[in-house]
C-alpha cells in the first residue's frame, strides 16, 4: 500500500511540473505576442489582420500569384516608410525603401537570418548562407579565400568549355523559330557549377532531363510554400498532414547526389595530389570541393564531412539557380532592346573582333557595357527577390519602434524601383550603371547581391560566369523575344523565375571577315 501512495504521489507531482511548466511557456509565449502586438501597432498594416493567424489566411497559395500580392502590397504601402505582416504568430516588417533598408542590413547586430529560414536546414545544413552567430562568422573567414582571383581565374576555363556546348546546342535551335531557353541555360550552370565546386563532370547539358534541377525547383517550391503557411511549420503536423514525405523523398535525392560525389573526391584527393606532382608541369584544375577537403581553422582542424557537405549543397543550389536565372532575364531583356543588343555585340566586335577564341580575364574586363546590361538585368528581376533578417536588438526604422525577436523582409524586387533613384523604374536601361551615371545613387538602394557583412561570397564567380556565357551567345547569335514583359509573370520563390520561361528566336551570325 505505501509503494502504491509513493507511485501515486511522484505520478501527482510528475503531472504537476508538467503542467505548472507547460502554463508558464504558454504564459511566456502569449506575453511575449502581445508585447510585440501593442508595441508594433502603429506600423502601418495590412487589412485583415487578425490576433494570433495574423495574415496567413490571405496569402495566396499560388507561387507567382503570392509574389504578385506582395508587389501590390508594396504598391499600396508606397508612401509608407514600411509595413508589416503577421505570419502566424510571428511580426515581419516589410521594408523596400533605401532609408529603412540600410539601417538593417548595415548592422552586424540584425545580421542573423528570419525564422523562416530554418524550413531551408534539412536541405543545405547550416552552412554559409542559413547559419548565424560565430559559426558564420568561421566559416566566412575560412572560405573567402577560396574565392580569391586566381583561382576564379581557373574556372574560367570551365566556364568557356560550357559555353561552346551551350553554343552548340542552340545552333540547332538558330532559325526554327520561338523556343524555351530557360532550361538550356540551366544546365549549362549546372555543368559549370559541378565542375567548378566539385570537379566532377556531370554532362547536364547532354542530359536534358535533369533529376537534380527538377528536385531543386520542387524543393523551392516546397519551402516557399511552408514559409507562408504557419500551420505547417510544426514538423509533426508538416509530415503527417503536409507535404512532409514529398519533402524528404526530394531531399534524398538532392543530398545523395552531393554525398556520392564528396565521398568519391575525398578518398580520391591522395591520388590527385600525387597526380598533380608528377603531371610534368601540366596545371590541374582546384575544386572548390578539393579546397574545402583541406581547409582548416584557426586551430588547425578540418571541416568535417557534414561540414562539407552543407557548403556543397549551399554553392550547388546557390551557384546554379541564381545565375542561371539572371542571364536568362538577360537574354530576354535583351532580345526586347535592340538598341542595347546592338551596343553589347558592337562591345563584343571591339574585344573578339572575328575570332571564335575563348575569352580571357582581360577580355572580360574590357565587356563594361555588358556588365551594365548584366547589372540592369539583376535591378529589374533580381535573382533574390526578398530576403529577411531577424530583429536581435528593439531598433526604431524610421520613427516606428520594431522590438527584438521581430522579423524584417527585405523586398529587392520593389526597392531596385525607387524612381528617386531609378527614374522610370520599369524602362530597361543599362546606361543607369555607367559610372558617370551612378554618382550619388546610395549604396544600398541597389543590393541583388545583399549587402553588409552578409553579401554573396560568390557575386564575382557569378559575375565572370555570366559575362562568359552572354558573350559567348551574342558572339554567335542575334537575339529577339518572343515574350512580352507582361507574359514573363515572375514567380517569387526562393529564386525569382518567369513562369512559363523565356522564349526567344535565335539567328546565327555571320563572322565577318577581316
Amino acid at each position: 500500500m505505501a509503494v502504491l501512495l509513493g507511485s501515486s504521489s511522484i505520478l501527482f507531482l510528475g503531472v504537476s511540473v508538467f503542467i505548472a511548466a507547460l502554463t508558464y511557456i504558454t504564459y511566456k509565449l502569449i506575453s511575449d505576442y502581445l508585447r510585440k502586438w501593442f508595441q508594433m501597432k502603429p506600423i502601418p498594416e495590412v487589412e485583415g489582420t487578425y490576433p494570433i493567424i495574423g495574415n496567413a489566411l490571405q496569402f495566396k497559395t499560388n507561387a507567382g500569384d503570392f509574389f504578385r500580392q506582395i508587389q501590390d502590397y508594396t504598391q499600396e504601402f508606397a508612401n509608407a516608410p514600411l509595413l508589416k505582416l503577421w505570419v502566424g504568430p510571428v511580426p515581419f516588417v516589410v521594408l523596400f525603401h533605401v532609408e529603412t533598408v540600410e539601417p538593417i542590413v548595415s548592422n552586424p547586430i540584425h545580421m542573423e537570418k528570419a525564422i523562416v529560414y530554418k524550413f531551408l536546414h534539412p536541405w543545405l545544413g547550416t552552412g554559409l548562407l542559413t547559419s548565424n552567430g560565430s559559426k558564420w562568422r568561421q566559416r566566412r573567414k575560412m572560405l573567402t579565400p577560396t574565392f580569391h582571383f586566381s583561382i576564379l581565374a581557373d574556372f574560367l576555363e570551365v566556364m568557356n568549355e560550357q559555353a561552346e556546348v551551350l553554343v552548340g546546342k542552340l545552333e540547332k535551335k538558330a532559325g526554327t523559330g520561338s523556343f524555351n531557353c530557360f532550361s538550356h541555360v540551366t544546365l549549362c550552370a549546372l555543368d559549370i557549377i559541378c565542375e567548378t565546386a566539385m570537379g566532377k563532370k556531370i554532362y547536364a547539358q547532354s542530359n536534358s532531363d535533369s533529376e537534380y534541377v527538377k528536385s531543386v525547383y520542387k524543393m523551392s517550391d516546397i519551402i516557399s510554400r511552408r514559409q507562408r503557411t504557419p500551420w505547417f511549420w510544426s514538423d509533426l503536423v508538416y509530415y503527417y498532414f503536409g507535404e512532409g514525405r514529398e519533402h524528404n523523398r526530394i531531399l534524398k535525392i538532392l543530398h545523395s547526389f552531393t554525398y556520392k560525389v564528396i565521398t568519391e573526391r575525398a578518398e580520391n584527393i591522395s591520388n590527385t595530389d600525387s597526380d598533380s606532382d608528377s603531371d610534368h608541369g601540366t596545371k590541374k584544375r582546384r575544386a572548390f570541393l578539393d579546397m574545402l577537403l583541406k581547409t582548416t581553422d584557426d586551430e588547425g582542424n578540418g571541416m568535417s564531412h557534414q561540414d562539407i557537405q552543407e557548403e556543397v549543397d549551399t554553392f550547388m543550389f546557390e551557384g546554379h539557380d541564381t545565375t542561371a536565372a539572371s542571364m536568362n532575364w538577360a537574354l530576354h531583356l535583351l532580345g526586347s532592346h535592340p538598341e542595347a543588343h546592338r551596343k553589347v555585340q558592337q562591345e563584343l566586335e571591339e574585344v573578339f573582333g572575328t575570332s571564335d577564341r575563348p575569352a580571357s580575364t582581360e577580355d572580360l574586363k574590357k565587356l563594361k557595357y555588358l556588365e551594365c546590361v548584366i547589372k540592369e538585368a539583376l535591378r529589374l528581376f533580381p535573382s533574390v527577390p526578398f530576403f529577411a533578417r531577424s530583429i536581435r536588438e528593439d531598433c526604431h526604422i524610421n520613427g516606428f519602434k520594431v522590438p527584438k525577436g521581430a522579423n524584417a523582409i527585405i523586398i529587392t524586387y520593389t526597392l531596385h524601383r525607387d524612381p528617386r533613384y531609378f527614374p522610370e523604374p520599369e524602362e530597361f536601361r543599362p546606361e543607369r550603371f555607367l559610372s558617370e551615371n551612378s554618382v550619388g545613387r546610395p549604396p544600398y538602394a541597389y543590393i541583388p547581391f545583399s549587402a553588409g557583412l552578409r553579401n554573396c561570397i560568390g557575386q564575382r564567380f557569378a559575375m565572370m560566369e555570366e559575362k562568359v556565357i552572354l558573350s559567348a551567345i551574342l558572339r554567335n547569335f542575334d537575339v529577339e523575344a518572343a515574350q512580352k514583359r507582361e507574359d514573363l509573370r515572375p514567380v517569387g520563390e526562393l529564386i525569382l523565375r518567369p513562369e512559363r520561361g523565356i522564349w526567344i528566336k535565335l539567328e546565327k551570325r555571320k563572322r565577318q571577315t577581316s
